[in-house]
């Protein structure tokens, strides 16, 4: 029963994590030079690994079942709450917004027909799963977990016959946080934090063992899948392509040939599609726990807000996760430190586990957040 928990908890987690950031990351990485955004990348895989443990320990010290807000509020206070409240909607609005025009547009090339049509279809297939709620989330969830982890590999494999070790030589110290906010776009899944401690309620002994094994699979992933992706694909490539071209599976397509087209953009489909349930569901249930909204009001204001910005347009579909990653997990990820702090002190119940916090470790923490933002508008 234990290790059901567990792998639960971990679909959950590496599910939310895993979605629209990994098919901008090769190309951001590429630019920046292969080895500089793979250090970037590890390093703020760690860094984030510690940020879901620290909002773990936060969930376990706290009575009751709550989303970000919530915990906001209890150990930050009105400013926290409203806060972090601005900070999930940025976030999780920014990321189905993208997800809708992603897979509806991959959809579209796939089977054909106008991507219109498939932005409603895909739109009112997935707001009727998140109607329905957390139990039918994470059937969803298992099953495309399980298949989106062999398809990213299936991909990473195929592409690495095709690596190139001149693509992956380029390393520039000026550009370490050039692919700043597209990674920390792709490592945003804190929502589904108290998402598992709902599933793993039974079982919160192992809570930590399933944040630490949720949270790494993403990272070896990430890289595995630049490595690949930059390797096979190049700067140079990249950059003949359209702006919104510049997706992994379309610029893979021309180097690997039709099948991997076909398997690439299934892929795609499938972790836009496991990310937007989890969140989803979670907005939903921040506006249910922490807003006292009726089920149809919280899933009418979950679903029609990224439908509307769809609507309105989005453009560049890099930047777009570059700009939501600067705000929304800088910003997220600063709270989430002096939340830490805090519940050490204020926290009612005692928790599974604990993580060692002090105040020159939290500095350092935010001092990271925040020199993501100024290096991204003020590149030295």
């Amino acid at each position: 029963m234990g290790n059901k928990h567990i792998i639960e908890g971990v679909a959950t987690l590496t599910g939310t994590i895993i979605g629209a950031g990994v098919l901008g990351m090769p190309y951001i990485i590429a630019k920046a030079g292969f080895l500089t955004g793979a250090i970037t990348l590890l390093a703020l895989g760690i860094m984030v690994i510690f940020m879901y443990l620290y909002l773990g320990e936060i969930v376990l010290r706290t009575k009751g079942n709550h989303q970000l807000t919530g915990y906001a509020e209890i150990y930050l206070g009105g400013w926290g709450k409203k806060l972090m409240f601005l900070t999930m909607l940025v976030g999780i609005y920014g990321a189905l917004a993208a997800y809708l025009i992603g897979s509806s547009e991959i959809l579209s090339k796939f089977l054909g027909g106008a991507q219109g049509n498939w932005l409603m279809a895909y739109f009112l297939i997935i707001a009727s799963i998140i109607y329905f709620g957390l139990k039918w989330v994470e059937k969803c969830e298992v099953f495309l977990g399980i298949f989106l982890f062999i398809i990213i590999l299936l991909i990473t494999f195929t592409a690495m016959g095709h690596v190139e070790i001149s693509n992956l030589s380029e390393f520039s110290i000026s550009r370490l946080f050039m692919p700043y906010g597209v990674i920390l776009f792709a490592y945003l899944g804190m929502a589904a934090i108290p998402e598992m401690k709902e599933e793993m309620a039974s079982n919160l002994k192992d809570m930590k063992k399933a944040v630490v094994i949720g949270a790494t699979i993403p990272i070896a992933i990430y890289f595995l899948f630049s490595l690949a992706v930059v390797g096979s694909v190049g700067l140079e490539k990249f950059n003949s392509l359209d702006a919104n071209d510049r997706i992994a599976t379309i610029a893979l397509s021309s180097i690997v040939g039709e099948k991997i087209f076909l398997v690439g953009n299934l892929f795609a489909v499938l972790a836009m599609t496991t990310s937007f349930l989890v969140l989803g569901v979670a907005l939903k249930e921040m506006f249910i726990f922490d807003y006292r909204l009726s089920h149809n009001k919280a899933w009418i204001l979950t679903m029609a807000i990224p439908l509307i910005i769809v609507m309105l347009g989005f453009t560049n579909f890099i930047e777009a996760l570059s700009l939501t990653g600067i705000f929304a997990g800088g910003i997220e990820g600063i709270l989430i430190v002096l939340m830490a702090l805090n519940a050490k002190k204020l926290g009612n119940r005692k928790p599974e586990y604990a993580i060692p916090i002090n105040l020159p470790a939290a500095i350092i923490l935010i001092l990271v957040f925040v020199a993501g933002a100024v290096f991204y508008f003020v590149p030295i």
